[in-house]
């Protein structure tokens, strides 16, 4: 006979509440998503490239595994989204925004592989989606979105991994995602190998040491070679061009300064918020204690403490330290936070106020031009780096104008040449490439590689771009050359002009006049068509004069 089961509604009850606060839990963060994809795909469509993003975007024309800042996986990106060229900024922010929005998913997903409940697992989602540093900087183009995507589905599969027999399908699967989630981080940036070192160490703890009897770690770790193996080559053969331009071109007078750390600190106040730090150092210090008693509590730590601590002391030693170089080691916290009770109601909210004040703010700050209204004579545009996402909306026309009338005058195609690599890039990113952009950065960088000074500097026209960041004279900067035209676009926002472009062309008289009397150089039709059609609509009025 079967046994008939009654349960009481006195017992029914705590089930019931608990079903509600689940679903209030992931009825939260699924709202918190999609008003953040509405307000980013709201930002898409206003908004250019910043200057960096117009570097990334320009790799795509110059296909490498690695270039002097970044491995190549961003180029790929870069160059699938441009479909084969260099992508336009609507195109991309829409892909940045998409992506942005479900990196927190995938940290909810790590904390499912745990064993968290869907209500636990959307206090990651909610943790991951406001912290600023990931609400606001990730809407950009950059290595750090595709590095913290895969550095989260690297932990997710390692949990997946965890939690399953090392003879399962299932810690094949998961062992071998890692290995593919790591490898591909360590191409975005190469910050992704501190995690795979963080994910080594684990494996060889004295809970886990018996996976490597199994072929899965093995597998996982050729998976991760074979990725990384086009970088490392490229980089050997050349003599690690990557890391010597990070670690000691750019780190001129580098070393451990009180600057520095104030820099670090007052970077981490800003980007991540104090209430946000409170809640990392609870949990920080929560997996410390658990870490021999819970396999999972020990994944999590490693994945902060290994990574966290080279970045942070290269922090404190360099004077190019970015505060968000300390925010991949963060994001295992953000899996403890579903697992681990120590962040109080109060807390949890403050930071999540916070996190989303900061995130309406920047932005009203960055779309809107209320800010600059609000603060009036106190505004100054040299200090808003959300201006370089507006300045060459209109400076693409103009550079498309420009070089179309030199064509017309000299018949053939001028070098487009910059003061400084933000210039020249977003100069690359706005030109189709039969158009060539050489830079005059101090020191060497890609446009070397790409379009050697010495070329540049012999070209017969060169269309000279810079803006008031850069107080050059043309003709100084490249003397024995006749400065035949000038036109300059400037750029407002909420009634100030924020910028100022300027475009001299300087000809070598000798150069155009040969070039003229044998008929130029033939000019691709696509150059100039291109040129125009990624100008967009000005923003501005154009001005020009010749001498």
């Amino acid at each position: 006979m079967a046994r008939l089961s009654v349960s009481s509604p006195e017992a029914a009850q705590p089930r019931l509440h608990a079903d509600a606060a689940s679903r209030i839990w992931l009825s939260g963060a699924l709202l918190v998503s999609l008003l953040l994809l509405l307000s980013r795909m709201a930002a898409a469509r206003a908004l250019a490239f910043g200057d960096s993003e117009a570097l990334y975007a320009s790799y795509a024309l110059f296909p490498q595994p690695a270039y002097l800042d970044h491995p190549g996986l961003v180029s790929a990106v870069a160059r699938w989204l441009g479909r084969g060229g260099a992508p336009l900024p609507t195109t991309v922010h829409a892909f940045t925004s998409v992506l942005a929005t479900l990196l927190p998913w995938v940290g909810a997903l790590g904390a499912r592989a745990l064993g968290c409940t869907w209500a636990q697992a959307s206090r990651t989602v909610l943790g991951l989606a406001l912290v600023p540093e990931l609400a606001v900087g990730l809407f950009a183009f950059c290595p750090d979105l595709l590095l913290a995507f895969f550095w989260l589905g690297a932990l997710a599969f390692a949990a997946l991994a965890l939690k399953r027999p090392p003879e399962s399908s299932a810690a094949l699967v998961g062992t071998l995602g890692t290995g593919l989630c790591v490898g591909l981080a360590t191409t975005a940036k190469l910050t992704g190998a501190l995690l795979g070192l963080a994910l080594l160490t684990f494996s060889l703890t004295a809970s886990q040491r018996r996976r490597w009897r199994s072929a899965a770690p093995y597998a996982a770790v050729t998976l991760f070679a074979v990725l990384v193996a086009p970088m490392t080559l490229w980089e050997g053969s050349r003599g690690w061009p990557m890391l010597q331009h990070r670690l000691v071109t750019t780190q001129a007078e580098a070393g451990l300064s009180l600057r520095n750390l104030g820099m670090l600190l007052g970077g981490q106040l800003l980007y991540v918020t104090p209430p946000f730090l409170l809640g990392a150092w609870l949990l920080l210090r929560a997996l410390w204690r658990q870490r021999r008693t819970d396999p999972s509590a020990e994944l999590l730590w490693l994945a902060a403490v290994v990574p966290g601590t080279p970045l942070l002391l290269l922090c404190l030693w360099s004077k190019k330290a970015e505060p968000h170089w300390l925010g991949p080691a963060m994001l295992s916290l953000a899996i403890a936070l579903a697992q681990i009770p120590v962040v109080s109601r109060r807390l949890g909210m403050a930071s999540l106020a916070t996190g989303g004040l900061v995130t309406v703010l920047a932005w009203l700050w960055i779309v809107t031009p209320l800010p600059i209204r609000v603060l009036a004579s106190r505004y100054r545009a040299r200090f808003d780096i959300a201006n370089d996402m507006y300045a060459w909306g209109p400076a693409r026309t103009l550079l498309a104008q420009a070089v179309q009338q030199a064509v017309a005058q000299t018949g053939q195609v001028p070098v487009v040449v910059g003061p400084h690599w933000v210039v020249c890039a977003q100069a690359r990113a706005a030109l189709s490439r039969e158009i060539a952009v050489g830079c005059n950065t101090p020191i060497r960088d890609d446009f070397d590689d790409w379009f050697p000074r010495a070329r540049w500097l012999g070209a017969p026209s060169v269309l000279y771009v810079y803006d008031d960041r850069f107080p050059v004279e043309p003709a100084v900067e490249l003397p024995g050359r006749t400065l035949v035209s000038t036109s300059h676009v400037r750029v407002r926002r909420g009634g100030v002009t924020v910028r100022t472009i300027r475009m001299a062309r300087l000809d070598k008289t000798e150069g155009v006049a040969s070039a003229q009397h044998a008929g130029g150089k033939a000019v691709k039709p696509a150059a100039s068509s291109i040129a125009a059609s990624r100008s967009g609509p000005a923003f501005s009025v154009v001005s020009r004069a010749s001498p």
